[in-house]
Formats: structure tokens, C-alpha cells, sequence
């Protein structure tokens, strides 16, 4: 399958110190909404022997928080290139604030439920939106900057979130309260900045309309479908990971440091945000193949491990499904918002988005009730071996997809 090429992005702007500082303020922002949604993962298991819940309600809180995302952007995903940029992440800053502020005073399930809830409504309204302004400010000097910081931001943010949220809760007081401060100043200090140092991309608005704003352009349906599988795999692995790869790890090394559950995420996120880095210059689908052969055979070895008790092997395991998590979003995030056109390309990445998250949170839910049943154990070889045939079976429409790359 062959795809037409287009310069990208369409809209850099030029290399300036206001509009460097703008693009790389953005990129932080985008980070510290993923740093946030992984920020809980390693409380999870404080939160369940506090208030007596089930690997199920688990993940159930997990996945309200990425179901919310999907509805949100399905009805508010284009909101940006309707009404600009900047109102868009401004109103996103001040709901994640607020949600904060819920993490803060739970003191049972149902705050969680309340939290998850409003921060996937947040995350769901920024992403598109963060997204498309990186592209809109790329410096013209560095193209594909854009396409590296977004496909790199959410591996990293959700890497260095679970670590420093794990430490935190291991060593620092008030574990349930503290990470919720430090990440409430955060995303406040972000509205200032954003007020005072961010400009408009976004020149003509129109009225804004809600409903399912997300889709592909005629042009790109091929592409697009070529893509689906990788996303698929990549962000059904990080499911797992957020929603049970804490507690998986802390089983099988019988002990309770949540410092060691939260570095599972830390590495397969990390070393997703590192592939990502070093592979900048690939063609989008060498990428794209690369991760899912990388992925395919690192989820294949995390099943072994499991199987066998092996703990060394699951850190090695998770490395290379980590790389291929990297490398499989990159290509597939290149590959389509380099195609796109400009007054489409915050409809594209939502979908790009609604794929993934669905990918996310869905799995993991069905992962959580058959933890519940058959076990941990069982429920993450089950789950694995799911991901390795669907990065396996990718393989043939992506190695036609890389034919001429």
C-alpha cells in the first residue's frame, strides 16, 4: 500500500525565540497531563486495601478515566479548530485543577470514581487541542519536531508520573495527598503561562459545533486502516501496564515497595519515550513495522516470565515491548498527521486518539474482571498473549504499508 507524500508540517511557523518557547511551553503541558494520569497507578494498590476493593474496581477506575477521554473528544475533539487553541487548553487547565482538587479530599471509592472521571473529561478536551497547536508552533527550522514531541510526550509523561508518584507514596508523608499538591500547583503556574508566553494559532474561528467531530479524510482511509492494528497493540500494552502492571510486579517479587510497582510503567513507558527519540529521522512506517516486531517479541517474553516467575525476565521483556511501544506510535502518528490537512489535522489526531484510548481502557477493564475470576497471573498471560498475536498479525498490512519506505 502506497500513500501520496506531503510536506509537513503545512503550518510551521518561523523560527523565533516567542515561538520556541511557545512550542516547548505546550509540550509541557502535554506532559504534565500525562504525567497526572499516571500519578495514580502506583496508589491503586494503597487505595484498594483502604478502602477493601477488587483488582476489578481496579480497573474500573482506570478505564472510567479513559472511557470519559473518548467521550469528550468525540464530542469536543475538533473544538479547537473551531474556536483556537487557547480557550481550549485554558478551559482544560482549569477542569484538571479542579480535579486535583477531588484526588485531594477522597476518602472513599466513589471521590475516585468522582476524580477519574473529571480528569478524563479534561484530558480528553486538551489532547487534540495540545496536539495540533505543537504542529501549528513548530519551528520551520526543525520539521518533524512536532511529530517527536507528540508521539514521545505521552510515553514519557506517563513514564516519569508513575515513577516519582511511586517514590513519593514509598518514602514521602501523606501518600494519598501529596503527588495531588505538587501536580495542582503544576497545572496552575500552566494557566499563568499559557496566559502571559502562548499565542493563537488557530487566525479564522467559526462557530463551534458539538457532536462526533472525528474522522479520517477520504484521501487518508487507507493509511489510516493500515495503522489501526499498531495503535491497537501499542495502547492495549500500556493498558495493562497502568491498571495491573504495579501489582503483577509487587506479586511476583512478594513484596509491598510501591516504588518497585511504579517502575514496571517507568520502564516500558521510558524506554517507549526513548525509541521514540532516537528513531526521529526513520521513515514513519520502518517505524511502524520496527515496533511491531519489537513489541510482538517483548510481550512474548513478558508472558514467559509470568508463566515461569522469572521477574529478570519481565524487566527485559518489558524493555523491548517498551522500544516497540515507541517506535509502532511514532510511525503510526507520522505517518497520518504528516498527510493531513491543516483545518483537519485536530479532527485526525482525536481519532488517532480514540483508537488509542479505546484501545487503552477497554482491555483493561476485561482484563481487571478476568483477574478477578481467574487470577492475576492468568489474566496478564491471557492478556498478552491477546497483544503479541495483534502485534504479530499487524505485521503483514504494515510490512505493506513500508514497502516503498
Amino acid at each position: 500500500m502506497t500513500t501520496p507524500t506531503r510536506t509537513w508540517p503545512e503550518t510551521a511557523v518561523p523560527a523565533n525565540r516567542g515561538m520556541g518557547r511557545a512550542f516547548w511551553i505546550v509540550a509541557a503541558i502535554s506532559f504534565l497531563y500525562l504525567f497526572a494520569a499516571s500519578a495514580p497507578s502506583p496508589l491503586y494498590g494503597v487505595y484498594a486495601a483502604k478502602w477493601h476493593f477488587s483488582p476489578m474496581t481496579l480497573t474500573v477506575v482506570f478505564g472510567v478515566y479513559a472511557i470519559t477521554l473518548l467521550v469528550t473528544m468525540l464530542l469536543a475533539g475538533s473544538l479547537s479548530d473551531a474556536v483556537g487553541r487557547r480557550p481550549v487548553i485554558m478551559t482544560a487547565l482549569v477542569v484538571q485543577s479542579a480535579t486535583m482538587a477531588l484526588f485531594l479530599v477522597a476518602d472513599n471509592v466513589g471521590w475516585l470514581y468522582a476524580a477519574r472521571l473529571a480528569q478524563g473529561c479534561a484530558t480528553g478536551l486538551v489532547t487534540a487541542a495540545v496536539s495540533a497547536a505543537l504542529v501549528d508552533l513548530q519551528p520551520s527550522r526543525h520539521p518533524g519536531l512536532a511529530a517527536v514531541v507528540n508521539a514521545t510526550i505521552p510515553p514519557a509523561g506517563l513514564a516519569v508520573g508513575a515513577l516519582v508518584s511511586g517514590a513519593l507514596v514509598q518514602y514521602a508523608p501523606d501518600p494519598t495527598r501529596l503527588i495531588y499538591w505538587f501536580l495542582l500547583a503544576g497545572f496552575v503556574a500552566m494557566i499563568l503561562v499559557l496566559l502571559t508566553l502562548v499565542p493563537e494559532t488557530v487566525p479564522q474561528r467559526r462557530a463551534p459545533r458539538f457532536g462526533v467531530e472525528v474522522g479520517v479524510e477520504r484521501a487518508l482511509v487507507r493509511a489510516f486502516l493500515a495503522t489501526v492494528p499498531v495503535l491497537v497493540a501499542c495502547w492495549a500494552l500500556s493498558g495493562l501496564y497502568l491498571s495491573l502492571g504495579p501489582s503483577l510486579v509487587l506479586t511476583m517479587q512478594h513484596t509491598a515497595n510501591k516504588l518497585l510497582g511504579g517502575s514496571i510503567v517507568f520502564i516500558l513507558c521510558g524506554c517507549g519515550a526513548a525509541a521514540g527519540v532516537l528513531a526521529h529521522a526513520w521513515p514513519p512506517r520502518r517505524a511502524m513495522f520496527s515496533g511491531c516486531t519489537t513489541l510482538g517479541i517483548g510481550v512474548i517474553l513478558t508472558v514467559i516470565s509470568v508463566a515461569q516467575d522469572v521477574t529478570a525476565l519481565l524487566y527485559a521483556g518489558t524493555v523491548i515491548a517498551g522500544c516497540g511501544f515507541g517506535l509502532g506510535f511514532l510511525g503510526a502518528f507520522r505517518t497520518l498527521a504528516g498527510l493531513a490537512m491543516s483545518e483537519r489535522r485536530s479532527e485526525l489526531i482525536a481519532t488517532i486518539y480514540v483508537v488509542a484510548y479505546l484501545s487503552f481502557s477497554i482491555p483493561s477493564v476485561v482484563a481487571g474482571v478476568l483477574a478477578t475470576h481467574v487470577g492475576l497471573r492468568d489474566a496478564a498471560i491471557g492478556y498478552g498473549i491477546a497483544v503479541a498475536a495483534l502485534a504479530l498479525i499487524a505485521l503483514p498490512a504494515t510490512a505493506r504499508h513500508c514497502r516503498r519506505c
